[in-house]
């Protein structure tokens, strides 16, 4: 039996291609949810239950505002931002998304509660100005190719969202793309150390590997290793 010892650092095509199914598939599962609450919430007024800052009430908005929507255009008008940014974030950043996602998710809405201006603030816009502040910094902090590219393409997308962080158009919750901008700004900083964008790697580019053998014992062994001569008991 041999075992081979993958590079982290790399990966292969198949892996690649792979791991972007996986990260759509999770945005588009997103996507879809907000899709069937609003479906299923249709009549029900369920943005009453958006985050209403300094109200007991408006606690739960912390948790559900993302989820809900004005109406039909506010939420087509998240639905493409979210399924690049999300494809994106987790196709790059695997193991930065399990700490960014939560925060861009829970922390606008935590300081929306705390410092905003009177009124109900709903919608998943939150998470689609965090996520273009992480990809945005972080791929200018990192100097990766890769993510050089994804930053320059997020940039030439949604560049003009910064518009958004101020208070100039009423009706439009600017206080949660600000704190959502520096929420992923701040993580961005934090975490970019935290994940090795991977090369992919070919097959006619690898190095040999060592190859090791399973004993009958089930211990690894070189196979290359000069085997010991065998000993007779009398």
């Amino acid at each position: 039996m041999q075992i081979h010892t993958p590079d982290p650092a790399f990966m292969r095509p198949d892996q690649a291609r792979e791991h972007f199914r996986l990260a759509a598939k999770l945005s588009l599962g997103f996507v879809a949810v907000l899709w069937l609450v609003a479906t299923l919430g249709w009549g029900l007024d369920l943005e009453r239950f958006g985050v209403r800052p300094r109200q007991w009430s408006g606690l739960v908005g912390i948790l559900v505002a993302p989820l809900l929507h004005a109406d039909l255009g506010h939420l087509i008008a998240n639905t493409v931002p979210l399924i690049v940014l999300g494809t994106t974030m987790l196709q790059l950043y695997p193991q930065a998304s399990f700490r960014v996602l939560p925060a861009v998710y829970l922390g606008p809405g935590v300081a929306v509660w705390l410092l905003a201006r009177d009124g109900n603030h709903v919608g998943a816009s939150g998470l689609v100005y965090g996520l273009v502040a992480y990809i945005l910094v972080a791929g200018l902090l990192r100097w990766d190719r890769r993510a050089v590219g994804a930053s320059l393409l997020v940039a030439f997308m949604y560049g003009t969202a910064i518009w958004g962080v101020l208070p100039l158009k009423t009706g439009v919750s600017w206080e949660t793309h600000l704190a959502a901008a520096l929420i992923g700004i701040a993580m961005a900083v934090a975490l970019r150390g935290t994940d090795v964008t991977p090369k992919v790697q070919y097959s006619w580019e690898r190095e040999p590997e060592a190859e090791l053998d399973l004993d009958d014992a089930g211990e690894a062994t070189d196979a290359t290793a000069e085997r010991a001569p065998a000993r007779t008991l009398h």
